[in-house]
């Protein structure tokens, strides 16, 4: 199984509730999208900042699943912390991009850029996910 199959064939409630699709999957990146629907925006039409942080938080824990050490039993977020950048319209597509910076045996460090199609930056999150074992 590659790892997209992986991550498709996960069960990832919050992630589907949010529209979140993955489309690349490989141990040193993961991608997905996720179009910017009504009931994810704030005032103006514009995606909310916690919907932005859910979809980095999703892909960043998907990237470790990836990741994990054969005895690890899973992952927790440990820690995010996102940077805004600028919006991103009801309609649009945001694409979340995650790269590892350090893949430990107890934590994993993930950088997720998020953009929009056109390739607008939106947000860069950085978080810490803990290796349960």
């Amino acid at each position: 199984m590659t790892p997209l199959e992986k991550l498709k064939a996960m069960k990832m409630p919050f992630a589907e509730l949010k529209g979140v699709e993955f489309v690349e999957a490989e141990k040193n990146r993961v991608v997905a999208r996720m179009t910017v629907r009504p009931d994810l925006c704030t005032l103006h039409h514009t995606i909310h900042g916690g919907a932005l942080m859910a979809l980095a938080d999703s892909v960043g824990a998907a990237a470790t699943v990836i990741n994990l050490p054969e005895d690890a039993k899973g992952t927790t977020t440990l820690e995010s912390k996102t940077n805004f950048i600028g919006g991103a319209k009801e309609g649009t597509t945001v694409i979340a991009t995650a790269t590892p910076v350090h893949r430990g045996r107890r934590t994993q460090v993930w950088t997720t850029r998020l953009e929009t199609e056109d390739g607008k930056l939106v947000a860069v999150v950085t978080q810490t996910q803990l290796v349960l074992v």
